[in-house]
């Protein structure tokens, strides 16, 4: 992740024009609004940022505004004020009596997102629970949380909940806002009404996975996950054939880089290392601090990521 929480919630010292951001959500046509891609009930979103800004849920590509952001100005105002780098990034809903179901972003696109969440339509009975601590966001207010965290939302409410969700790999002022919000957060927030912004242009991402994941990178994950995760006495052995995977990776990339002539041989790099990982669990489980297993994320972070074009299932297939 792009920050270190070390709180599950952070309110950040801003609060965007409620009315203003109701009236361009109230505006929007009801075709607009499309089911939770993972089909749970009384979710829908409307796509704001998306590849290429097509009917997609997908969150790799060239990130570029929908219809449906280029008639909302005042959150393209916003946006651009913060002046971050943008995401996938959409309006969701929630439905009363409804719930995000618990659980905890294990994809790779989270290892480099944090998520914003400014609400927009919402009731006193809509509570955000992460790690254990639950909060209401109010209309207007601007909050990111540990998704790394299981975290869950209830709307119990008797009025569709619609909440403006936008993601980033950060820049722009979310940096300084994150700061303010960690060290003062019962600090009042600076309102943001249409026409403050500064007419910056909205940044958005065109590069956001690996052709071939670099050494580094690799590294950055496995000392993340040794950072996270909860003594074991198996945990030296599987670090030590981590780095052993990370030693051969970084010698093949010095030879190849990003050449297509080498991807057979990390294909093979990749094969060992998911065995050896294999044989390791058999004398038990090593977990992170969010009790996901620590070969779990390994696999959804680098095995399925490590070379462009390698899905979950041949993923899988390579693990077996």
């Amino acid at each position: 992740m792009p920050i270190k929480f070390t709180q599950p919630f952070i309110r950040m010292p801003v609060r965007f024009n409620p009315e203003a951001l109701v009236a361009e959500v109230k505006a929007l046509p009801k075709e607009a609004w499309v089911p939770h891609p993972d089909g749970f009930a009384g979710n829908d979103a409307v796509r704001l940022i998306s590849p290429d800004g097509a009917a997609t849920d997908a969150s790799t590509g060239n990130m570029k505004p929908t219809p449906y952001l280029e008639a909302c100005p005042f959150i393209q105002e916003l946006m651009r004020w913060i002046g971050s780098v943008w995401g996938r990034s959409r309006l969701m809903g929630l439905a009363a009596g409804s719930e995000v179901p618990l659980h905890i972003d294990s994809q790779y696109y989270w290892r480099t997102h944090i998520r914003i969440h400014v609400p927009v339509i919402t009731n006193p009975a809509v509570l955000f629970t992460c790690a254990g601590e639950t909060v209401h966001m109010a209309p207007g207010e601007c909050w990111t949380f540990d998704s790394f965290m299981p975290h869950d939302v209830q709307n119990k409410g008797s009025e569709h909940r619609v909440h403006l969700v936008i993601d980033t790999v950060g820049g722009g002022r979310l940096y300084d806002l994150i700061e303010a919000g960690t060290a003062r957060p019962d600090a009042e927030p600076v309102e943001f009404n249409p026409g403050d912004g500064d007419g910056a242009p909205l940044r958005l991402e065109q590069v956001n996975s690996p052709v071939i994941m670099s050494p580094w990178e690799i590294a950055s994950h496995i000392a993340m996950l040794r950072e996270q995760a909860v003594p074991n006495p198996l945990l030296g052995a599987v670090v030590a054939k981590l780095d052993r995977f990370l030693h051969e990776w970084g010698s093949i990339w010095a030879m190849y880089g990003t050449d297509p002539k080498g991807i057979p041989i990390y294909r093979r790099l990749l094969q060992i290392a998911q065995q050896d990982l294999t044989n390791l669990r058999g004398g038990g489980q090593v977990s992170l601090r969010n009790g996901v297993p620590l070969y779990y994320m390994f696999e959804r972070l680098v095995f399925e990521n490590a070379i462009a074009g390698t899905s979950e299932p041949e993923a899988r297939k390579m693990a077996s």
